[in-house]
C-alpha cells in the first residue's frame, strides 16, 4: 500500500511539472512577437530518496522553476549598439532637416547652381545678372526696379535660411531637452523594478523573470539616450552608471536609489551626485549636440561669411567715398540681418559715383563681383567666387549627410547582427515551442496514465482484494 500511495504522489508531482511546462510553453508562444520578451523554460529536478523496507524509493521529480534564457553579454552589446544606432540616426534626421532648411536637396553631381531654381545659389547669380543689365540700361526704370526685386529676393533668402537653420537648432534643443526628461523617467522606472526583484527574489533568486524582461527593455531605451553602463548585484538589482571626460564612472542609479538629477546645460549633460559632466559617446542626445554643433553650426557661420563678403563688396563698390551711402546694410551674424538698405529705391539707385547720365562704372563693377576670386589669405571672408565657395558650403552639408546616411546603414547591419545572436539565444522560435508543446503534452498524457493506473490498483486494493 505504501508504495501504490507513493507512486500516486509521485505522479501527481508529474502531472503539475508537466502542466507547468504546458502552460510555459503556452505563454513564450504568446510572446513570439514581443521583442522584450525572453523565453522561458521550466526547469526539471528530482525531489530525492528515502530508504524503505524494500530499499532505497525515489521521491519523484517536479518543476523547480522557470528559467529565463538570457545571455548578459549579448543584453549589454545590444545596448551599446542600440545607443550608437540612434545617435547615428538623430544626426541623419537633423542634417535632412538642415537640407530643407537650405532651400534645396543636396545633390553633389550637380552644381549648387544647377539644383534648385529657389536656392541662394540661383538668387546670387539673378542678382548679379540684374546688376549687369542695369549697367546696359541704367536709365531704364524697368531695369532698376528689377534690381531691386533680386536685390531684395536674395537678402531674403539668406535671412530666412539663416533663421530656418536656427530653428532647426532650437528644435534640437527641445528634443535634447525631451530626452532628458524620459532619461530620470526611465532611471525612475528602472529603480522601482530593481525593487520590486528585490523583494520578490528574497528567496528565490532569478524567478522575477517578467519583472526583469521589463527591466532590460527600460536599460535599452535608456541606452538609446545616453551610454550606459550595468553591473549586476547579488541581490538581482543593478546599478547603473556612465562615464565622465576621464573615463571615471558616474554612477546614475544605485539599486533603488538614483543618485541626482540628469540635466541639460545648453552644451553638455550632467548628472550623479555631485553633479558631474558626461562625456557622451552614443545616444540620441550625442547625435544632436553633433549635429547641432557641428555641420549645422558651420553651415550658418558659413553663411555668415557669404553674407559679410557680399556686403562688404558691394558697399565698397557701390558707396567708394563712404559719403553717399550703402546697398547694403547688415549688423550681427550677416546672414540673419542682411536687407537692401532703406536709403536704396528705384529712383535713388547709382550706376555710377556721380557721374553723367550714361555712367555705368559703378554698376559694371559690382557686375563683375559675379567672377571675382577672394582669398581669406589676402583679408577677405571667403575663398573663391560666391557662387563657389557656397557650392563648398552646399557640399560640406551633403558629406556630412551622405557620412550620416553610411554610418546609420553601417549600424543598422550591425545592431541588427547582434540581434539575431540573441534572438538565438533568447527569441522565441514557434517551431521549437510547437515541438515543446508536443513533447510536455505527451508527458502528460504519460503522467496521466501511470495516475490512472496506480488509481486502479490502489481500488483493486481496498474495494475488491477480499472478496
Amino acid at each position: 500500500m505504501s508504495g501504490l500511495f507513493s507512486s500516486l504522489n509521485s505522479t501527481v508531482m508529474a502531472l503539475g511539472a508537466h502542466s507547468r511546462a504546458i502552460e510555459t510553453t503556452g505563454k513564450n508562444l504568446g510572446n513570439v512577437n514581443n521583442a522584450s520578451y525572453a523565453r522561458q523554460r521550466v526547469m526539471y529536478g528530482d525531489r530525492g530518496t528515502v530508504v524503505t523496507p524494500q530499499g532505497a524509493e525515489s521521491l519523484g521529480m517536479e518543476a523547480l522553476g522557470v528559467e529565463q534564457m538570457r545571455d548578459v553579454l549579448l543584453d549589454r552589446q545590444v545596448m551599446r549598439e542600440a545607443g550608437l544606432a540612434a545617435s547615428y540616426n538623430t544626426e541623419q534626421r537633423a542634417y535632412q532637416r538642415a537640407q530643407a532648411a537650405l532651400g534645396q536637396s543636396v545633390d553633389r553631381t550637380r552644381s549648387a547652381a544647377d539644383s534648385d531654381v529657389s536656392g541662394i545659389a540661383t538668387a546670387l547669380d539673378s542678382f548679379f545678372n540684374a546688376f549687369q543689365s542695369f549697367a546696359s540700361r541704367p536709365t531704364d526704370p524697368g531695369e532698376r526696379q528689377s534690381l531691386l526685386q533680386q536685390s531684395a529676393v536674395l537678402t531674403d533668402r539668406l535671412r530666412l535660411t539663416d533663421q530656418r537653420l536656427d530653428q532647426v537648432q532650437s528644435d534640437l534643443d527641445s528634443q535634447i531637452g525631451d530626452d532628458v526628461t524620459e532619461i530620470n523617467r526611465l532611471l525612475d522606472t528602472i529603480a522601482e523594478l530593481n525593487g520590486q526583484i528585490g523583494r520578490f527574489e528574497v528567496n528565490a533568486p532569478g524567478s522575477a523573470v517578467d519583472l526583469r524582461d521589463q527591466r532590460q527593455a527600460r536599460l535599452e531605451e535608456l541606452a538609446a539616450k545616453l551610454p550606459v553602463e550595468v553591473a549586476d548585484s547579488s541581490n538581482g538589482q543593478v546599478r547603473v552608471f556612465s562615464r565622465d571626460a576621464n573615463g571615471a564612472a558616474v554612477v546614475l542609479l544605485d539599486l533603488t536609489q538614483v543618485q541626482g538629477t540628469v540635466a541639460f546645460s545648453g552644451t553638455q549633460l550632467t548628472a550623479g551626485n555631485p553633479a558631474t559632466a558626461l562625456a557622451l559617446t552614443s545616444g540620441s542626445v550625442h547625435g544632436a549636440l553633433t549635429a547641432r554643433d557641428g555641420a549645422i553650426e558651420t553651415l550658418r557661420n558659413d553663411l555668415d561669411l557669404l553674407a559679410r563678403q557680399l556686403v562688404t563688396s558691394v558697399n565698397d563698390l557701390y558707396n567708394p567715398t563712404g559719403a553717399t551711402g550703402d546697398f547694403f546694410v547688415a549688423s550681427g551674424t550677416s546672414a540673419g540681418t542682411i536687407r537692401v538698405a532703406p536709403t536704396v529705391s528705384a529712383s535713388s539707385l547709382k550706376a555710377s559715383d556721380g557721374g553723367a547720365a550714361g555712367d555705368n562704372s559703378i554698376a559694371l563693377a559690382i557686375g563683375a563681383l559675379r567672377a571675382q576670386v577672394f582669398s581669406t589669405a589676402g583679408g577677405d571672408a571667403i575663398d573663391g567666387t560666391f557662387v563657389g565657395f557656397y557650392s563648398h558650403v552646399v557640399g560640406k552639408l551633403g558629406q556630412a549627410l551622405a557620412g550620416a546616411n553610411a554610418r546609420v546603414e553601417d549600424q543598422s547591419s550591425i545592431e541588427q547582427l547582434v540581434r539575431s545572436q540573441r534572438d538565438a539565444v533568447s527569441g522565441v522560435s514557434l517551431d521549437e515551442e510547437m515541438a515543446d508543446l508536443m513533447k510536455y503534452q505527451r508527458a502528460f498524457q504519460a503522467s496521466s496514465r501511470v495516475f490512472a493506473t496506480v488509481d486502479e490498483l490502489l481500488d483493486l486494493v481496498v474495494n475488491r482484494l477480499g472478496r
